[in-house]
């Protein structure tokens, strides 16, 4: 069976209609479990992977930085794809590569290998993230979106919930090669569920072109801007900066002068809600991704919990999150997603706020109500956001839409992860977390923190900024 582009969710009645949509919601929430659940896993292991190939912070930063940048590059254009060769085709591919990734990065002999092979699940992870929104936004109708969304939404931070205390389980039993290992299974069980319980398949600009420059030039600015960013060095970094720009300017001409463009230029240009959405989006991730990062190597190197201990204090803000997001996507379906998702940003900005002031000896506890509100802010922002995206743009726009917003996540998440790998080069240079450092590695995890509040303090006026949708 085959779905017309024009023939979506809300023209679309009966028990076959309703069977697809329930389908859809159940493998789009089992992969959508899967990425965060396997990506907060690694972070808990970061340390036990730093010991077993003796490397520095800056290494282990890019065992998670080479998933994102990778998956950030490819989300585009993938997102693309889906529109014109078929939404579910990418999805499939996307998780037969994620699981094949996930193999490879189990059997690693050195790091170097692990961050090739992370490189390699990003991809296929962005052929996911690329197209599950679009293929739940496609198959369910208006009223219903906020819901599935932040039901979708909950899948993720569920899976960010229970990877940091079962990943420290993994780890302390098993090792961290565990962690990989156990995503193959999983894998192949959501590549099951797609060929028996998803027929169909859903398309919304089938016949046009793809625009492979652009894909190439979007690509390079985001490699070029990353490792820029990542770089402790004036001249070297200003330059790759500076590069990264070029590409970009020369990427929104390029897209405004092809016949069939990557990215439609005027979604920008005439849809404040589209642009805005997305900007406190890219804002909102840049602030906080890197917090779990940080905090791991806080709790561990620092303070000296095991990977089970500090996986369990973690816990609280994922917890939160996959608790109170469909709420808050209901929420969004009945209220402005504005007013929703700028009340989210302030909550976050506030608890970032707080973890500026760590310090050696801050009680555990503290931390923990502290990631409590990070999680309900994080909650209240992120489905309302993403349904606000979704609602402004029409129909045949829908896979380009969800990958611009899952590139303004994943860029968020790179330049996170950018700021906190730059901070700690200046505070460390090239060694290792030592108790001789543990001083001078607290100021820079402070430094960290308090630029990540800002950030959300300018994200919030952002969020503001993109009108009423209602």
């Amino acid at each position: 069976m085959t779905y017309d582009p024009l023939a979506e969710s809300e023209q679309v009645e009966g028990v076959e209609a309703a069977a697809t949509r329930r389908s859809a919601l159940l493998i789009s929430t089992l992969s959508s479990f899967l990425t965060p659940f396997m990506g907060s896993s690694v972070l808990i292991a970061l340390p036990t992977i730093g010991r077993e190939f003796g490397v520095d912070a800056i290494a282990l930063g890019w065992v998670a930085t080479s998933f994102i940048l990778a998956a950030a590059v490819f989300l585009l254009p993938f997102g693309r794809l889906a529109d014109i060769h078929g939404r579910k085709l990418v999805y499939v591919g996307g998780v037969a590569l994620f699981t094949i990734a996930s193999l490879f990065c189990g059997l690693s002999t050195s790091v170097g290998l692990l961050i090739a092979f992370r490189a390699l699940q990003g991809v296929g992870s962005t052929m996911m993230f690329g197209t599950g929104t679009a293929i739940l936004t496609s198959v369910y109708p208006p009223g219903e979106r906020g819901w599935v969304l932040g039901v979708n939404v909950a899948a993720v931070y569920l899976g960010l919930s229970l990877g940091p205390p079962l990943g420290g389980q993994l780890t302390w039993h098993f090792g961290w090669r565990s962690i990989f290992l156990v995503c193959v299974p999983a894998g192949l069980m959501v590549l099951g569920l797609l060929h028996w319980r998803l027929p169909g398949e859903w398309t919304g600009a089938r016949g046009e072109k793809f625009d492979t420059g652009g894909a190439c030039l979007s690509g390079l600015g985001l490699i070029l801007l990353i490792f820029g960013l990542s770089t402790a060095s004036g001249a070297w970094s200003a330059g790759l900066i500076l590069l990264a720009v070029l590409a970009f300017a020369t990427f929104v001409r390029w897209e405004y002068r092809t016949a069939a463009p990557m990215l439609d230029m005027e979604l920008f240009r005439r849809n404040p809600v589209f642009v805005f959405s997305n900007l406190a989006a890219l804002i909102h991730y840049s602030a906080t991704f890197g917090v779990s990062f940080l905090l791991s190597l806080y709790l561990q190197d620092l303070r000296g919990l095991g990977p089970q201990a500090a996986g369990l204090v973690l816990l609280c803000q994922p917890a939160v999150m996959a608790a109170c997001s469909p709420f808050a996507g209901r929420l969004s379906d009945r209220a402005e997603p504005r007013s929703v998702a700028s009340t989210g940003m302030a909550m976050t900005a506030t608890a970032l706020a707080g973890f500026a002031f760590l310090g050696a000896k801050t009680p555990i506890a503290l931390i923990a109500l502290n990631l409590l509100l990070l999680g309900v802010g994080f909650s209240l922002f992120s489905s309302p956001n993403t349904n606000a995206v979704m609602g402004s743009v029409d129909r045949r726009a829908y896979g380009v839409a969800s990958a611009t917003l899952g590139t303004m996540r994943l860029t968020g998440n790179l330049l996170s992860m950018a700021i906190c790998t730059l901070v700690l080069a200046i505070f460390l240079g090239r060694e290792q977390i030592a108790p001789a450092l543990h001083a001078v590695f607290l100021q820079g995890v402070r430094v960290t923190f308090a630029i990540f509040s800002v950030l959300c303090v300018i994200g919030t006026f952002a969020s503001l900024a993109r009108g009423r949708m209602r």
